[in-house]
């Protein structure tokens, strides 16, 4: 079992991508953080129990994460989570 709650995907490049999955490259060159930290920090806010718009905002506020990029990660690791 993994230490992370949801483990990044592994993407080939020049793989097709589809739905939050297609922002992870961009998320990851525009913030200069591995998606695996991005991933444990939504997850750590859902698992705390929080709504998912306010673990968007505390992407969005307190790392400067434009808002369609954290609704994307905040998607996944839900999904990934239920």
């Amino acid at each position: 079992m993994s230490e992370h709650p949801v483990p990044a995907p592994d993407l080939a490049p020049g793989q097709k991508l589809a739905g939050p999955v297609s922002y992870f490259p961009s998320i990851e060159k525009t913030y200069g953080r591995p998606m695996q930290d991005w991933l444990d920090i939504a997850a750590a806010g859902l698992l705390d129990g929080r709504a998912h718009m306010e673990v968007v905002t505390v992407l969005k506020e307190q790392h400067s994460m434009g808002h369609g990029h954290a609704n994307a990660v905040v998607a996944y690791v839900k999904k990934k989570l239920t």
